[in-house]
């Protein structure tokens, strides 16, 4: 089980430092029986590392370039994350591919760079309320799984996680029922593409909070959560982290 803390852009480095400071004062006290990692802005990754030197928690990056280097001013390669000790990075976040208009191949790109670094990409596919509504979730889903994903690498160096778009920030959440089938059927293109599906963690995320995360945990297809807002709370975080390694 992987639980995953997605901070997104939020927090300056005091706050940065307080709210780690927090979850691993709670976390490194205990037995972690799942893996825990923190996904800070790029910016403060450095400083949350380093004060993370005796801790089990993983850190990791919110996104990377496509680019190993050039003029690409702005852009943070994987080789850079590698270098300040990024365990993960999160690729096709749906708020990169919309808002920075990222295409599958971009994501392919950013994926193969990652796992060329030696380092774990959580590939992020989901579909609209248009494309639910419409009854083309499936098919849109399989198409990003399709063409983001590098194809030449072994089944562990890569995670899914599935974050239906019109659930993120908008306090909606997939039914059990959506969540198990889409995640079913995400097993099944894995196998079908070259991967053995039932050994690829896939994560679900999109409003994942302490009031529905016992039950979406409890679902047999689901392997940790990706994390938004409620990352942002260390107690919210920790009761999220309890109900799943109660299920663990």
């Amino acid at each position: 089980m992987l639980i995953a803390g997605n901070w997104k852009l939020n927090c300056n480095l005091k706050e940065a430092i307080q709210l780690s400071s927090s979850i691993f004062d709670i976390l490194n006290k205990k037995k972690v029986l799942s893996e825990v990692a923190l996904f800070p802005p790029v910016i403060y990754i450095d400083s949350i590392k380093k004060m993370n030197k005796n801790s089990n928690i993983s850190i990791g990056a919110q996104d990377c370039s496509k680019n190993v280097s050039g003029a690409h001013t702005g852009e943070v390669s994987a080789t850079m994350l590698l270098d300040i000790g990024c365990k993960y990075v999160i690729v096709g976040h749906s708020e990169r591919r919309n808002g920075n208009h990222e295409s599958n191949q971009d994501i392919f790109l950013k994926a193969k760079s990652v796992i060329d670094n030696k380092m774990i990409p959580i590939i992020c596919v989901g579909e609209s309320l248009k494309d639910r509504e419409a009854g083309n979730a499936l098919q849109f889903i399989e198409s990003q799984l399709k063409e983001s994903i590098p194809i030449n690498n072994n089944n562990n160096e890569f995670i899914i996680a599935y974050e239906p778009i019109w659930a993120i920030g908008s306090g909606k959440t997939a039914t059990p029922k959506i969540v198990t089938q889409v995640h079913i059927m995400i097993r099944k293109i894995l196998n079908d593409i070259g991967f053995d599906g039932e050994n690829v963690s896939i994560l679900y995320g999109g409003s994942v909070n302490r009031n529905n995360a016992k039950e979406l945990i409890s679902l047999d297809e689901v392997d940790g959560f990706l994390i938004g807002g409620a990352s942002l709370d260390a107690k919210h975080f920790f009761d999220i982290y309890n109900f799943v390694e109660e299920s663990v």
